[in-house]
């Protein structure tokens, strides 16, 4: 519930900031409800600063391959899943997952990030035979993301491995990161009202400790505009804090999304653009040891680029993600586009790679009447 704008806690926010302070979860909720947005903005560049070019921001060129959209989960918000006997159930072959890769190569990207579904056909050996066979084909010219925590958790209590040896075995595959996903609202209760059968809070930040203690990558995500409470996103956002506080910053960046609520059970309305805005600027604002804060324009569109003013240093131009896309997210593939809205915002989009070994993108991009890139180093 919102309230008033109170001066004696915008002075101490501002006291906070420019001592580098940390703030409290009181101050996180403060923000939420009372804070004025330009007040927010103001703060959330400020913080920004710290780690970044003001006049900057990093951008990818990806794609999410949904390998599969079985999945036994029954998330109530998810607009994706089919049953495991439903005839509209698929996985993809290994071709046509490769025909995915070589499209974002010939696009200039990178990147890809590997998102399915709870599917008690795809067991361990699967995963490793996958990504051995993209990183024999491609080595060091792509980048991904092989699977989300949640999906790692689900595949080793399926197959009843530790998370460490999954994990590890997942790694000797080639594997290198496995993202934060399925994350949405890290609360216990918000789980028990819409993914009972999914996983716990706490289970979900074991798995993710585990997965930085094999020495993989991984980020933190958040999805809002359900129908958690101010009190749940800043428990979620302290579950993160203390997370990176503990593994040494272990998580790359936070990238926060909105729910999309067309065609699933849980129904609803769309946050509106303001809302997100300003999650983005409690967001840099509270998470002090997360150097990286994502804007997405997968649900966000233009205005996620707007949000490179409260907070975000980087953004992704996703050229596919069914999951999101049939729950009415619209994607933009007119990657100049894209990038003309962060120069209106007043920032010089610079493309981050990921991928290690050097690559021919720019005949790519000739192909593809993109720029080529400024390239910067990977943090």
């Amino acid at each position: 519930m919102k309230t008033a704008q109170d001066p004696a806690l915008d002075r101490e926010i501002s006291r906070k900031l420019d001592a580098r302070e940390r703030l409290t979860d009181d101050d996180a909720t403060y923000l939420y409800n009372g804070a004025a947005l330009e007040d927010l903005q103001r703060w959330a560049s400020q913080a920004r600063a710290r780690f970044h070019d003001e006049t900057r921001a990093t951008y990818l060129i990806m794609r999410i391959i949904n390998y599969t959209n079985v999945c036994v989960a029954k998330c109530d918000y998810c607009s994706f899943y089919r049953l495991p006997k439903s005839s509209e159930g698929y996985v993809l072959p290994r071709e046509q997952i490769f025909a995915k890769i070589d499209e974002i190569l010939e696009l200039g990207g990178d990147f890809v990030g590997f998102n399915g579904g709870h599917n008690p056909r795809l067991r361990l050996p699967w995963y490793e035979e996958t990504f051995a066979a993209i990183r024999a084909r491609y080595g060091d010219t792509i980048e991904f993301y092989a699977m989300t925590v949640a999906e790692m958790m689900y595949v080793s209590k399926l197959c009843r491995v530790s998370y460490a040896e999954a994990c590890a075995r997942l790694k000797a595959a080639g594997v290198r990161w496995i993202t934060g996903g399925g994350a949405e609202i890290l609360t216990n209760e918000f789980r028990q009202r819409h993914s009972p059968l999914k996983y716990t809070a706490d289970d979900y930040m074991i798995a993710q400790r585990a997965i930085l203690d094999a020495g993989l990558k991984s980020t933190a995500t958040m999805v809002i505009g359900f129908d958690e409470t101010v009190a749940e996103r800043v428990e979620h956002l302290r579950r993160v804090r203390r997370l990176q506080d503990e593994t040494d910053g272990g998580l790359f960046s936070f990238l926060s999304w909105t729910y999309k609520p067309y065609g699933n059970e849980l129904g609803g309305q769309e946050l509106g653009p303001e809302d997100y805005l300003r999650h983005l600027a409690v967001s840099r604002l509270y998470l002090d040891n997360v150097r990286h804060i994502r804007a997405s324009v997968l649900t966000q569109n233009q205005n996620a680029l707007r949000g490179l003013r409260f907070g975000a240093d980087d953004f992704d131009i996703p050229l596919e993600d069914e999951v999101t896309q049939m729950a009415g997210a619209t994607i933009n593939r007119d990657i100049e586009a894209v990038l003309e809205q962060a120069r209106a915002e007043g920032f010089a989009p610079v493309y981050r790679p990921i991928a290690l070994a050097p690559r021919p993108a720019e005949a790519a991009r000739a192909k593809a009447r993109q720029p080529a890139p400024v390239r910067l180093p990977l943090a």
